[in-house]
């Protein structure tokens, strides 16, 4: 097989077996291909999870209205109750 690389990524290429990190140019495209597998590999397992809670919530049942002032009320006077058990 053979592969044409941008300048700017055979340049890279050239100067990680240069350096010593990677034995030979094989090296270094087995690896980027094993990352990119594992990359999509993680991308799938978020997009599932995603999905999952997308179901998850549709499941839960119709969405109610939120009362903003009452929900308001409630946060302040539980940063009161906190103060206070702080004081």
């Amino acid at each position: 097989m053979n592969v044409s690389l941008p300048p700017q990524l055979d340049e890279l290429v050239r100067r990680k077996v240069e350096s010593g990190a990677y034995t030979s140019v094989n090296e270094i495209i087995q690896e980027a291909l094993w990352l990119l597998e594992a990359r999509d590999r993680l991308r799938e397992m978020k997009l599932t999870e995603l999905r999952k809670d997308i179901q998850n919530g549709l499941n839960s049942g119709p969405a109610t209205p939120v009362d903003l002032e009452a929900t308001k009320a409630r946060g302040r006077q539980r940063l009161v109750e906190r103060q206070a058990d702080h004081s």
